[in-house]
């Protein structure tokens, strides 16, 4: 069955919740904080702050301060924060790096921090696709994205969740030829790939078979979860 096709996950966001009904905003796992910064653009009235468990990447981060954003240096297992502060909490493709052993713990700390019937979004990549035929010869993710789910099922079933929506979709990813692959999911800073020569080729090679005349285009799968704290 065909999947929509979403190019921008903040417009669909937007359709979904409604950002300015819920203006204090929590990033778990922001990364760059691509997805902050233009949320800001979008939300006058929101504050968005951005935790990242990554010591580099906040550096990183914090030398591009903006208004109405704030970073720190955080995992979602302990969010330094009081609780009840926010009023949405976005988890896009973050909760499956959280260790298996504290996802229960991080999705607790989430709830306690978002106030009464607080949101969290939660964004998985589904553990299929072309893309992901490419990245499982280094990076094999289908035991924590599976662990992912079922921590997002366990939670629901406790009580502590009302689930809103499950919906899924297709998101396009592009990259220009192997080196911006390499550069944009070889070479992050949150997990230490070393490839040894045989393994990089191997990935080069499955990598190239879909280049094209203006690089290689893939389709990413993607489940959202939309929970409610009761």
């Amino acid at each position: 069955m065909s999947m929509p096709l979403i190019i921008d996950e903040l417009d669909f966001l937007q359709s979904l919740v409604g950002l300015d009904q819920h203006p204090r905003i929590i990033e778990l796992g922001c990364g760059a904080a691509q997805l902050s910064r233009q949320l800001l653009a979008r939300c006058p009235a929101c504050e968005v702050t951005g935790l990242d468990v990554d010591e580099r990447q906040n550096a990183k981060n914090l030398l591009n301060p903006q208004g109405r954003l704030n970073f720190v240096q955080a995992g979602a297992q302990s969010i330094p924060f009081e609780a009840a502060r926010f009023d949405l909490a976005l988890m896009l493709k973050s909760l499956h790096h959280v260790p298996l052993d504290q996802l229960s713990q991080a999705l607790a700390e989430v709830r306690r921090v978002l106030r009464p019937k607080g949101l969290l979004y939660v964004s998985e990549p589904v553990f299929a696709g072309a893309l992901n035929e490419v990245m499982r010869l280094f990076h094999d993710e289908e035991v924590v994205r599976a662990a992912a789910l079922r921590g997002v099922q366990e939670a629901v079933s406790s009580g502590a969740w009302d689930q809103i929506a499950e919906m899924f979709f297709d998101m396009p990813v592009h990259y220009r030829d192997f080196a911006e692959f390499e550069q944009r999911m070889i070479g992050v800073t949150f997990v230490n790939h070393r490839l040894d020569a045989t393994t990089l080729q191997a990935v080069r090679a499955r990598f190239e078979a879909h280049m094209r005349a203006d690089g290689a285009h893939f389709v990413r799968p993607m489940r959202v979860n939309l929970l409610r704290k009761r």
